[in-house]
């Protein structure tokens, strides 16, 4: 019970951060690493609401994991949880590394 409850604290808080990023307007672009440091000549470049929505997707694309891992969970106890993680960790690597063909988008430091 510990892992079903467990994974879906997991979705519950990605689904949530990410519904916070997706709803902020562009306000939560302060919370990206990098972006916050750039001076406001270089973030005028930048579509900031188009950003976090784009940011607030991707993290609520990390709660599947942990949903799908929850129903594992019910029939094989840890299994589900493991496997959610071993997701989530390839999920964040891909995200980490992909950049996106959206205009306005500049991902260079």
């Amino acid at each position: 019970m510990f892992f079903i409850i467990f994974d879906l604290e997991m979705a519950l808080c990605f689904f949530a951060f990410g519904l916070l990023f997706y709803k902020s307007k562009g306000k939560a672009s302060n919370y990206l690493t990098g972006y916050n440091q750039k001076s406001e000549e270089e973030r005028k470049k930048f579509d900031e609401d188009e950003m976090c929505k784009i940011y607030g997707k991707r993290i609520m694309y990390w709660a599947i994991p942990f949903i799908v891992g929850a129903m594992i969970d019910v029939f094989k106890p840890g299994i589900g949880c493991a496997l959610a993680w071993v997701v989530w960790i390839i999920l964040l690597i891909w995200h980490i590394t992909w950049i996106p063909d959206t205009p306005n988008y500049d991902m260079t430091i």
